[in-house]
């Protein structure tokens, strides 16, 4: 064979990606796909790709990036750091994530271990081929079970230390199991929804207290599912004439008129945030109630305390609109 085509073949060699980081990228966007795409994404599909990207995959290839050579690891310690390693990366992501606008939810989960695994796979491929061809790591899976049964049941070996390996094979299978099964079956929380309403500023306070008649008020109302199963809910904003009677100790409400009202599907774990926007037209109203029904809405002819007791939440606003 000509010299220039060894020379040719050599430089492909040595710049052609390595198998087992496109491996790691290619899972990674399989898992992506399983988790969007329709029908797919209702299957054990989703948890079988799922688990690995979580478990296995960013310690794989935060090690591969770290320790490119052959000879730097040996493959049953490449293959413990990284389960260990993963565990470790994914909370820390999880934590970062808590602290931005996006917070701890599937979708920037998803993104931020995907641009991980390719952030650390290319910086894996990029310091792997600036190493000569005999220093680079390769992965004879053959070479490696082989490696992995020498080094846990060395010739040799007495029966306790043959005994001792057992358990620490049992223990890393049973730990990983274990995570896994708390991954893809997660324990059911409490059963509840969320309701909030934000001010101008997105934040609880500077709501609109005091105003003209006649004029449109807005404030954002939240809901946030947590009832493990998708709900429809419905949001009512009521101006009410509530009177406190000092003799009996006792409020009592005089009147109530609809403002506005809307619905909204939420599935599990999921919040909406709505601009609601309120006009008061007559005086004589002192607080705004917003209410929250969880599927059952009761008739018109239910008003007063006894719709608001039978709401799933209420909030409410006191408030001053004045004649101008």
């Amino acid at each position: 064979m000509p010299p220039h085509q060894n020379l040719r073949e050599g430089l492909i060699q040595s710049i052609r990606p390595p198998a087992d980081l496109i491996a790691a990228i290619v899972w990674t966007a399989l898992t992506v796909i399983a988790v969007y795409l329709p029908v797919v994404n209702q299957t054990p599909l989703r948890v079988i790709l799922g688990l690995p990207l979580v478990l296995f995959i960013p310690g794989y290839v935060l090690i591969a990036a770290l320790f490119p050579r052959a000879d730097d690891l040996d493959w049953i310690e490449r293959i413990a750091l990284s389960f260990g390693l993963s565990i470790a990366v994914t909370p820390l992501i999880g934590l970062a994530l808590n602290y931005t606008p996006w917070g701890i939810r599937l979708d920037p989960i998803l993104v931020s271990l995907s641009l991980f695994t390719l952030a650390m796979a290319i910086a894996a491929t990029l310091r792997r081929v600036s190493l000569p061809a005999a220093e680079q790591l390769t992965v004879p899976a053959g070479e490696v079970v082989a490696q992995v049964r020498a080094e846990l049941f060395e010739a040799g070996q007495t029966r306790l230390d043959r005994a001792l390996s057992i358990v620490l094979v049992i223990s890393i299978l049973a730990a990983i199991g274990t995570t896994a099964y708390v991954i893809a079956v997660p324990k059911e929380g409490e059963h509840f929804s969320e309701f909030y309403i934000l001010g101008a500023e997105g934040k609880a306070a500077d709501y609109p207290t005091s105003f003209p008649l006649n004029t449109p008020q807005w404030v954002t109302v939240g809901v946030g599912n947590h009832e493990y199963r998708n709900v429809t809910y419905t949001v009512e904003a009521q101006a009410v004439n509530q009177t406190f009677n000092p003799a009996t100790n006792t409020s009592t409400i005089d009147r109530m008129h609809l403002l506005d009202r809307y619905q909204v599907t939420l599935a599990h774990n999921t919040t909406d945030e709505h601009r609601l926007t309120f006009t008061v037209a007559e005086p004589g109203y002192n607080q705004i109630q917003f209410l929250l029904f969880n599927e059952t809405v009761p008739d018109g002819a239910v008003t007063g305390q006894e719709r608001i007791d039978r709401s799933d939440r209420d909030l409410h606003l006191w408030i001053t609109a004045r004649a101008e």
